[in-house]
């Protein structure tokens, strides 16, 4: 934490966040920010709520604060897939998927009042899974799929159909995606 960052103004700070994203390219949370800026996550929160307003692609996935570019955002090949499975199984489908090359971009559950919740992931190898799940338990956060018995889906993207299709091949054959007629 420099000098500088104790003495910023609002949207000196907003603009560092914003240039800090940018330059990564790569997740990072709120809490390291607000580490570094001598603030609370909940100011991060806040700044990052302003700079989504003025239109900035920041995305909040599971492992933290990420600045969307075109190159970043876009695999060739993209696809939605309906799987159903407890919590437990959750590690296993994830490595199922990007042991086959896919990144796993969201999951999305279907709520009765609310609709549609969507949360970003971009899990793309073991190391996210691992870091996804040990975030899971040591938070005691609840999986999406709860709200729905299981059902849920997920925008899974890669550099080739190929990939695509042997990934749900896997998945059916693990019983956690869902056959559609």
């Amino acid at each position: 934490m420099s000098e500088s960052s104790k003495k910023m103004k609002a949207h000196e700070r907003r603009e560092y966040i914003l240039t800090l994203l940018k330059q990564r390219g790569v997740p990072v949370t709120g809490s390291s920010l607000a580490e570094e800026m001598n603030v609370t996550r909940q100011v991060i929160v806040g700044d990052v709520s302003l700079l989504k307003a003025r239109n900035e692609p920041i995305v909040a996935t599971s492992q933290g604060y990420m600045y969307m570019t075109d190159a970043k955002e876009d695999l060739a090949f993209k696809k939605t897939i309906v799987c159903q499975h407890g919590s437990d199984e959750t590690e296993e489908e994830l490595h199922i998927l990007v042991d086959h090359g896919v990144v796993v971009q969201d999951v999305v559950v279907e709520h009765p009042i609310y609709g549609d919740l969507t949360a970003q992931l971009r899990i793309a190898n073991r190391r996210d899974v691992k870091k996804f799940m040990e975030q899971m338990r040591s938070t005691s956060a609840s999986f999406l799929l709860e709200l729905t018995d299981g059902i849920h889906t997920h925008t899974i993207a890669a550099d080739s159909e190929a990939a695509l299709k042997e990934a749900e091949e896997a998945l059916l054959e693990s019983g956690i995606l869902m056959k559609t007629s």
